[in-house]
């Protein structure tokens, strides 16, 4: 009953609702049983019978016959043991003359004016508590009117019937309805965003991507916006795994299907001269080692993306290597028709694998110039700043284009895909295991571009101090 989130955030305001009523009403009985409603209409009783009898000329205080009658029929009206006493404790007039119960201090008040303001300091032989009240008589300087009656003893019928009990007994019950009511409000506020990710959460385990909205307090909010952004990545990573599957089948088929087709023909007999078995053999060498290449790259990548790549560590000179690479791709960029300009400034050396960064460059140059048309440009520029050296292999292309440019890095990823030219016709594997290598080495590398501007790769890798004897970051530790 109790299992779902809702139904616990409502038992437990529901829990601290009532657990915080019941003190209240816990204080309340507490100060009723103190001060039952008998108490204070006996204390304003006696406030009223001494009202009466110290106004001026209401007692015969020069005759002590007259003053005890008077007395005697006063507390008889008003319920009340009425004496007339000196300051050393005589008493002139007791309205109980014949009664023997005698009234006596705990706590004898040092003031006899101010006795009244100490209550239930007053106890007779069986000892009983008395509330009472003592008043200097006007006309007389040494005689007091001290009025008493024996305290009531608290009733639970007389706290059920108290005016204060029943509208506090109403309140408590009203803010009890109320806070149930909240408390529903408030758990279901809180609970229903966090059901709506769990049904888009089902929804998404079966295919179905469920954008929630996000709402409740700003933590469910917060987990929203993160469910709906995991979301994004979970359904990208899903459709970036079909499409990397169908493209290992069409990058396999192809070659396959060359290689069946020429061994069958040889084998039928239908290639039987020299030339042309030369040329069948000829094809499926070429296949199967663009298979063999292909292998090999998937091989790498996995191997690079698992962090297990046995990369080398030691110095590297990036300024050499980088003009090396520029002077390798120089005789190609002249047969493209391609100008090849290389801004490279001393740089500091850094630890890594040489032959791997190299691979990176290489790669780079060679989609940069394979990408622009005769008479454009391709720039190497390299630079360092607050501890990092970045590398920058432009083209003046055509561009990637803008909804292209985040997918650039995926495995078989090709912007063109329409390109078939057999040799120079690439996997899409190049630019993935580029980056691979760039992240091992603790670096970064992004693609810029705008449509018809041509575009831009920059690779920042970590500068190393002389003294820097680390081993290069593999990307499981990074």
């Amino acid at each position: 009953m109790f299992n779902s989130l809702r139904a616990r955030l409502w038992l437990t305001y529901a829990l601290v609702t009532a657990v915080v009523l019941s003190l209240v009403a816990a204080a309340i009985v507490f100060y009723l049983l103190r001060n039952p409603i008998e108490v204070r209409q006996a204390n304003l009783r006696l406030s009223a019978a001494a009202e009466v009898l110290s106004q001026r000329g209401r007692l015969p205080l020069e005759r002590q016959d007259d003053l005890q009658v008077q007395v005697a029929r006063a507390a008889e009206l008003l319920d009340v043991r009425v004496l007339v006493v000196r300051p050393d404790g005589g008493i002139i007039a007791d309205s109980h003359l014949n009664d023997s119960t005698q009234l006596t201090f705990e706590s004898p008040p040092q003031d006899p004016s101010q006795a009244n303001l100490l209550p239930q300091n007053l106890v007779d032989e069986q000892g009983r508590r008395w509330l009472f009240t003592l008043r200097p008589l006007p006309g007389s300087a040494n005689l007091y009117l001290f009025v008493a009656t024996p305290r009531p003893r608290p009733t639970l019928r007389g706290i059920v019937s108290d005016e204060l009990f029943r509208p506090l007994f109403q309140a408590g019950a009203i803010a009890l309805a109320l806070s149930l009511l909240f408390s529903i409000l408030i758990s279901r506020w809180v609970a229903a965003p966090l059901q709506r990710m769990a049904g888009s959460a089902r929804a998404m385990a079966e295919g179905q991507f469920q954008p929630v909205k996000p709402e409740g307090p700003n933590e469910v909010q917060a987990l929203g916006r993160s469910f709906n952004e995991m979301s994004r990545k979970v359904v990208a990573t899903q459709q970036s795994q079909r499409d990397f599957v169908a493209n290992v089948s069409h990058e396999l088929k192809t070659p396959l299907t060359s290689i069946q087709g020429f061994a069958q023909a040889i084998l039928d007999g239908t290639v039987s001269t020299p030339e042309a078995l030369r040329r069948a053999a000829g094809v499926i060498h070429d296949e199967a080692g663009r298979m063999h290449r292909l292998v090999l790259d998937l091989l790498d990548l996995a191997r690079l993306d698992a962090g297990t790549a046995a990369l080398e560590r030691g110095e590297v000179d990036l300024g050499s290597l980088l003009r090396a690479v520029a002077d390798k791709f120089a005789p190609q960029s002249q047969s493209a028709k391609v100008t090849l300009q290389a801004y490279l400034p001393p740089l500091p050396p850094m630890m890594g694998d040489g032959d791997r960064l190299a691979q990176v460059f290489t790669n780079l140059m060679d989609n940069a110039i394979k990408h622009t048309p005769p008479g454009g440009l391709v720039s190497l520029t390299a630079g360092q700043q607050n501890g990092r050296v970045a590398v920058i292999v432009a083209d003046s292309g055509p561009g990637i284009p803008p909804e292209e440019l985040p997918r650039i890095f995926e495995r078989f990823y090709q912007v063109d895909k329409a390109r078939q030219g057999g040799a120079g016709r690439g996997v899409g594997l190049g630019l993935a295991i580029a980056r691979e290598i760039v992240q091992a080495h603790g670096g970064s590398m992004e693609a810029r571009s705008e449509a018809g501007q041509g575009a831009a790769f920059v690779v920042t890798l970590p500068v190393a101090l002389p003294d820097d004897s680390t081993v290069v970051a593999k990307k499981k530790n990074v």
